[in-house]
């Protein structure tokens, strides 16, 4: 469910009982997504809560204990049935953003911890585009659109490598093409990349990149870059 939360204020402590109602509507927006991209899911999480429960209770009927099993089978159905909707959850994120324009900033924006994310650093009129993100394994260059987007990729690792000389530069394609990263998995990559930077060197890489700026460019609307579950990364 980590694509679906809503930004909490850093400076503004949340009450628990605003935290409970945070995570209601965290999981409003979350059956409300996976309704419209997914309608068959819940029928099928149903389906799992009911298969786990009636297996309980007729390993119990076996064992001569059917009550005091059906009682330990109901959280254990929801639990498993509640993995499922996640599961489904955050692909039904993904469904309702492929395709769109900056649909890989929303991604990006959407990792909860250990990069920076600046949508949009350039910009194409066939509206290819590059992000950029900062984090431990160091500068992440992020290409969405034609094949024409390697050049842009090139133009700025240069214009990245003129401000941070030194510092690792690793760029990805968004695409489900060879050689690219899905969609789907972009947050898995961008984690599995390898640590190079320290923690004070990261500090020093930030500072001097938010000198080099980005475009203002509309990223999509939706779950992963607006709700409580996406923590915006800190600038």
């Amino acid at each position: 469910m980590a694509l679906f939360k809503r930004k909490k204020s850093e400076q503004t402590p949340v009450a628990p009982g605003e935290e409970k109602q945070g995570q209601l509507a965290v999981l409003k927006d979350a059956l409300r997504l996976t309704r419209k991209e997914k309608p068959s899911a819940l029928i099928w999480m149903g389906l799992i809560f009911l298969a786990v429960l009636v297996g309980g209770i007729l390993v119990g009927s076996k064992l001569g204990h059917p009550v005091y099993f059906a009682i330990v089978s109901i959280p254990v159905a929801i639990l498993v049935a509640f993995f499922f909707f996640t599961r489904q959850a955050n692909s039904a994120a993904f469904a309702s953003i492929q395709g769109q324009i900056g649909a890989g900033a929303s991604v990006l924006m959407a990792i909860r911890k250990g990069f920076t994310t600046t949508p949009a650093v350039n910009v194409a009129r066939n509206q290819d585009m590059v992000h950029r993100s900062v984090g431990r394994p160091g500068i992440v260059l992020v290409a969405e659109g034609s094949p024409a987007v390697r050049s842009m990729l090139q133009d700025e690792r240069k214009k990245i490598e003129r401000f941070v000389p030194g510092v690792p530069v690793i760029e990805l394609i968004v695409g489900d093409e060879k050689g690219q990263v899905p969609l789907r998995k972009l947050q898995k990559a961008m984690k599995k990349l390898p640590k190079k930077l320290s923690k004070a060197q990261l500090r020093e890489v930030r500072s001097r990149v938010k000198a080099v700026g980005g475009l203002q460019m509309p990223i999509p609307k939706g779950p992963m870059p607006t709700n409580r579950n996406v923590k915006m990364p800190k600038r």
